[in-house]
């Protein structure tokens, strides 16, 4: 029985590399994954929106994580993805990311809460898993897009 709890309260991620970091994006949130396509760009939109894509007839703002985090711009290449993720039903956004490395699964005990008054861009965080003797920031990813 108390194995069935453990397995309640652990949580899958997917494993994406932006710049230097290693960040985990809750799998529940991830509609899709595609490489890297032709993006249209939108006038007047916030400088981290780099426009939309077409993804089988769906319309999909797509936003650069790096330019959010104010890091340097995306450099594409082979390993550059467009996450699809989904926060409700209707509504799908794109986030750009270096490449994908894995999914990982962790269990609360794994997970460090991080304090989100020290610093902006700890908002965008929801914790920290730690994963084999590395550390993975796990994205609030609500945070992320909604802000």
């Amino acid at each position: 029985m108390e194995e069935n709890i453990k397995a309640l309260e652990a949580k899958q991620y997917i494993v994406v590399n932006i710049g230097q970091e290693q960040y985990g994006i809750d799998i529940k949130y991830i509609d899709n994954i595609v490489r890297m396509q032709r993006i249209t760009r939108v006038p007047k939109a916030q400088h981290y929106f780099k426009g939309v894509i077409n993804l089988r007839g769906e319309i999909i703002p797509v936003m650069s994580i790096r330019l959010k985090f104010g890091l340097e711009p995306d450099e594409f290449d082979n390993a550059t993805r467009i996450i699809i993720v989904k926060l409700d039903a209707q509504s799908a956004i794109g986030i750009i990311v270096d490449e994908v490395k894995e999914v990982v699964t962790l269990d609360e005990s794994m997970i460090s809460k991080v304090n989100t008054e020290l610093d902006e861009k700890n908002s965008y965080l929801s914790g920290v898993g730690k994963h084999g003797d590395g550390l993975i920031s796990l994205l609030n990813i609500q945070g992320v897009i909604n802000d």
